[in-house]
């Protein structure tokens, strides 16, 4: 029995990437076919190759092996030519048809070929995507009209207000929020203008607000970031903020002013696509980085807890709180263990967090 197979099952064996079953490859013609042309190679040229590789010589000139394929001349033509440009056939050493090259040594030529495109093609959209920035603002600064492309400019506090009110009110999957100083100066302490961010949360929304630890140095702020706590907003707490921020169902960011105190300052609403895939991420970053509080619950702390925490929070180190309340080292660690552990905390600065939001300390 002759076991060697013919080079046109070779072709379609290179071309499936198929192993072998006994002495039969496993070959669907339907997948070389497909195979074929996604290499950039007509439908004309496999049967032409094949009869190429199957029986050099026979056909000596192309109306030969036009009337053998059953194909008009011009397609034979058109495949000749196009299998000779992608290297599968080289010149006829006569007045014939050309020779065709060995399966293995075109097919990975070829693919070589794609490979080198695609690195090209991909190192140009590297290069393209490390001018975005540069390009967009170039096309920013000749924009007359912001708005028409996704960025607005909202003038004044009562106007700025009234559009934070109104994104609010807009919400229906998230809002989630930058807070930190300076506030506007409409409360006589410094506090911020009150905003019903809870509002969306009993909506079905889900609200965050990442909050600027400087901010619990106002009078009473931690007890009402507790009670939005218990409404179901939940919060965190970074330090050194980079901006504030307001975006509502990741679509539409608001950018306030640095100083909300100014009669004149400028809020930038912004929902282009570009300048919102780099806010919206900026936001999800700093929420990974901030600490987790909680809200208030029904605790009770002795008064030994709270002198204890006291003093943790305003610097003191384990020996000099020790001194303090007379005991041993030992014990204000092992104090300040289980209170990390009611508290949920994993440093001593959460667990300062979280004794303040409970009402246990006064801020």
């Amino acid at each position: 029995m002759n076991n060697e197979l013919p080079v046109a099952t070779c072709v379609r064996a290179h071309l499936c990437g198929l192993y072998t079953l006994g002495d039969n490859p496993l070959v669907r013609p339907d997948d070389v076919a497909a195979q074929w042309e996604a290499l950039g190679l007509g439908a004309d040229g496999l049967p032409v190759y094949e009869a190429l590789l199957n029986l050099p010589g026979r056909h000596a000139s192309r109306t030969a092996l036009a009337r053998d394929l059953g194909l008009p001349v011009r397609r034979i033509t058109a495949a000749l030519d196009q299998l000779a440009e992608h290297g599968f056939t080289r010149p006829a050493l006569g007045s014939g048809l050309p020779q065709a090259v060995a399966p293995a040594t075109a097919l990975r030529g070829l693919l070589h070929l794609h490979q080198a495109q695609v690195l090209r093609r991909s190192a140009e959209l590297e290069e393209l995507t490390g001018s975005v920035d540069r390009i967009s603002a170039q096309l920013l600064s000749t924009v007359e009209d912001p708005r028409s492309i996704g960025i607005e400019t909202v003038r004044g506090g009562r106007a700025i207000a009234e559009r934070v009110a109104a994104l609010l009110v807009s919400a229906r999957e998230e809002v989630a929020l930058i807070d930190r100083p300076p506030y506007a100066s409409s409360q006589p302490d410094g506090m911020p203008t009150p905003l019903d961010v809870a509002a969306p949360v009993r909506r079905g929304a889900r609200v965050r607000a990442i909050v600027d630890r400087e901010g619990l140095s106002f009078q009473g702020r931690a007890r009402g970031l507790n009670d939005l706590a218990e409404q179901g907003v939940q919060i965190r707490l970074g330090t050194d903020l980079p901006t504030k921020l307001f975006t509502v169902d990741r679509r539409i960011t608001l950018l306030p002013p640095t100083d909300a105190a100014d009669p004149t300052a400028s809020a930038l609403v912004v929902s282009d696509a570009l300048l919102g895939n780099a806010l919206v991420p900026l936001f999800d970053l700093l929420w990974e980085r901030a600490v987790p509080i909680g809200s208030a619950g029904q605790d009770r702390v002795t008064d030994e807890d709270r002198e204890l925490l006291t003093m943790l929070a305003s610097g003191l180190k384990d020996e000099a709180i020790a001194r303090r309340l007379d005991v041993h080292v030992h014990t204000v660690r092992r104090r300040m263990t289980r209170l990390m552990q009611e508290l949920n905390a994993q440093t001593r600065f959460q667990a300062g967090v979280q004794a303040t939001l409970r009402g246990w300390l006064t801020v």
